[in-house]
């Protein structure tokens, strides 16, 4: 979807179209989750602290978002999806993998299947969206970044190789800033410049990741698209008002968290037995915390102690504290077999 957030609060509210809009908090310690395309081309973009948009474009307006709506209007976009293939491997609310190999329409050509659904999604949502069309889910991936908004791109199983060959590392989905520095370190810039790395020099450099980046800049990418893949994570963070300054504070405020997360996988009958306590400080340097223990965490006391010692191990504090975050990962009998190891993954959205 095209900034799928603000897209729905400008077809809700005429008067915020063709304004540039953010969706979030407009107060000092607000960030943006969302920028219509009219924000963007002021540099505004998602994630990025509300104080910093407002700066770049002085007439942004904002909104409180309206996660209700939004998964309201996902759901209609999922039948969508699903009067075409059962094959649906949702990422988020607006974006979502599918395998029309074989398709309940028996279209035979993908990109008219494409746009079939494009013209739907509008006529229904009123709202846009843009199309990749690939023979693997990278390629699929980057190619519906290519004729946004409100447009789709196709690359052919003979033009794979030389599009990621002409990509800058620091655009591959799936490499987030730190991996994209780490590198630009090696002399690494570019798919083609990734290509000419051998295998073992990957590995070396990148462990499990390293065999998926040596696939990927030769085109190749086997992941299946998987419908209904199991959760693999609950968490939980909250940015404070005022900056934590004691320990005691941030302690209460990862119990607090850890209460969250328990209630969520109580509910639905989910245990992990990773603990990540997650740390932002008010310079927004964040650091991470995790503990993988030797069975599940089935007590609620459990998790929060495990929560409390990892926080514990970061005092004392190097500045105040803005924001603080608790998951739980790794349940038993889960398998990343068929999923490359990302090492850092971009907030972004469409």
């Amino acid at each position: 979807m095209d900034a799928f957030y603000a897209s729905v609060e400008q077809r809700d509210d005429p008067s915020l179209r063709g304004r540039p809009l953010a969706v979030g908090g407009s107060k000092a310690r607000g960030v943006v989750a969302a920028a219509s395309y009219e924000a963007r081309r002021f540099g505004v973009r998602s994630a990025m602290p509300s104080v910093t948009a407002q700066r770049l474009c002085p007439e942004l307006l904002f909104v409180p978002p309206r996660f209700e709506v939004y998964r309201a209007v996902s759901r209609q976009i999922r039948d969508i999806y699903e009067e075409y293939t059962p094959l649906v491997e949702p990422l988020s609310l607006d974006e979502a993998y599918l395998d029309v190999t074989t398709n309940l329409k028996e279209i035979p050509w993908a990109t008219r299947i494409a746009t079939a659904i494009r013209a739907t999604i509008l006529e229904r949502t009123g709202l846009t969206a843009s199309a990749g069309i690939s023979y693997n889910k990278f390629l699929a991936k980057m190619a519906s970044d290519h004729r946004k908004p409100n447009g789709q791109f196709v690359i052919t199983p003979e033009q794979g190789a030389d599009f990621v060959a002409q990509l800058e590392i620091a655009r591959f989905h799936g490499i987030g800033p730190a991996t994209a520095k780490k590198f630009h370190g090696l002399g690494i810039r570019t798919g083609a410049e990734l290509r000419e790395c051998p295998l073992p020099f990957l590995q070396q450099h990148f462990g499990k990741a390293g065999a998926a980046f040596h696939a990927i800049a030769r085109g190749i990418d086997h992941r299946q698209v998987r419908p209904d893949r199991p959760r693999k994570s609950s968490g939980s963070e909250t940015t404070y008002g005022t900056d934590l300054a004691e320990p005691a504070a941030v302690e209460e405020g990862v119990a607090k968290l850890a209460a969250q997360v328990w209630d969520w996988c109580a509910r639905h009958d989910w245990f992990g037995r990773t603990v990540t306590v997650k740390l932002r400080y008010a310079d927004f340097h964040t650091v991470t915390r995790s503990r993988t223990l030797a069975r599940p965490i089935a007590a609620e006391a459990l998790l929060a102690a495990t929560a409390r010692e990892l926080v514990q191990g970061l005092f004392p504090l190097e500045k105040a504290v803005r924001l603080l975050g608790v998951t739980v990962s790794g349940a038993e009998g889960e398998s990343d077999e068929e999923e490359p190891a990302q090492p850092s993954l971009d907030f972004g959205g469409g």
